[in-house]
């Protein structure tokens, strides 16, 4: 036996006997064996773990253990055995390997991390927020280009090049590129902002300047709006960031101010039991407030009042109802007190010529 021993020892291949050899394979199995299990058995941890809880970030876990390649474990066992052999020829060859597959790794685990937050995200936001799932792509799109850039130029430094000229020509190249797509990136990064500071989000009715709408859609570039008469209404996002914006999807409470004016031939006792009416007829209609009710002035050609009541509700057509049943409600009233809305007067002067 020690005759068979000795003779794997005097075979040397590469600087390392054949004993060395084999002793690095077996090291070299059992490392692969031991690295596949542990992740096999992280993995199923996490993912029992992420079945219990809420948290995103457990299943953002699972996928990255999930994306790792075969090949990234087989190389570490090779470096593992590689260990105990003498490596002075090949020593750096070997080391290079390793690094170049673990910086690939790397970056085969931060773009499987975006991946998966862009999946939940859309989940999440595809009944709620539509549109900002396109932003949130776009926003993925410059990371992973960031990822694989910053991984790339890893990979040339470490393989001997020089990596400053690469760097200067690509930051020319960059500028270049933003100075010609400079709108394009500013509607991006608008997107960005209203996804991120939330002044509106799709189903939210909103003006802006003239224009008016409800929000359809939130895109990387425009953002979509349907206006009231059905036309579909386009904005740029950085016009639109741009712009003084009116959310009436966010209003608590709709405050509503309207007059009227009554005839000035209208007796003082009527016009002071006008307003106690008007505050009896707004406090009977349901989701509204009485403010107040007030002879306001006089007009040119009446008696002025005004009103003031609030809605506990944002929706356009439901304070149309209220201010519809308001007005039917004054002009019965009127009819009852025996009080004429006043109208513009109109006096004609008729000079008779004699022949």
């Amino acid at each position: 036996m020690k005759d068979i021993l000795s003779s794997f020892d005097n075979c040397v291949l590469l600087g390392n006997g054949l004993t060395s050899w084999m002793c690095s394979l077996g090291i070299v199995i059992a490392s692969y064996l031991v690295l596949k299990l542990a992740f096999r058995i992280a993995e199923n941890q996490i993912y029992v773990l992420s079945a219990k809880t809420t948290a995103f970030v457990d299943n953002i876990i699972v996928a990255v253990l999930r994306s790792t390649r075969g090949w990234f474990q087989v190389i570490l066992a090779l470096w593992i055995g590689s260990r105990i052999l003498d490596r002075s020829g090949y020593n750096g060859l070997i080391d290079l390997s390793l690094l170049l597959a673990a910086t690939l790794q790397v970056a085969l685990w931060a773009n499987r991390a975006v991946t998966a937050y862009i999946e939940y995200f859309s989940a999440a936001q595809r009944e709620e927020n539509p549109g900002s799932i396109s932003a949130v792509q776009g926003l993925s799109f410059i990371v992973r280009l960031t990822i694989w850039s910053v991984a790339i130029l890893f990979t040339v430094d470490n393989l001997g090049y020089d990596v400053n000229a690469l760097v200067a020509g690509l930051g020319i190249g960059g500028v270049a590129i933003a100075l010609a797509i400079q709108n394009i990136l500013s509607d991006l990064f608008a997107s960005l902002s209203i996804l991120l500071d939330k002044p509106f989000v799709v189903g939210d009715f909103i003006i802006v300047g003239d224009l008016l709408g409800v929000v359809e859609r939130i895109g990387i570039k425009t953002t979509r709006l349907k206006s009231l008469s059905g036309e579909q209404l386009v904005f740029s996002n950085a016009d639109l960031l741009n712009s003084r914006i009116r959310n009436f999807k966010r209003m608590k409470e709709r405050r509503v101010s309207f007059t009227f004016g009554v005839l000035y031939q209208t007796t003082p006792e009527q016009l002071e039991a006008i307003p106690p009416m008007i505050q009896k007829l707004i406090g009977e209609i349901e989701n509204t407030r009485f403010d107040r009710a007030h002879f306001k002035s006089f007009g040119a050609s009446s008696y002025d009042f005004e009103v003031v009541y609030y809605i506990g509700t944002p929706d356009y057509n439901e304070y149309m109802d209220i201010q519809q049943a308001i007005n039917l409600g004054i002009c019965r009233k009127f009819e009852e007190m025996n009080v004429e809305f006043a109208y513009p007067p109109r006096t004609i002067y008729m000079n008779q010529v004699n022949n």
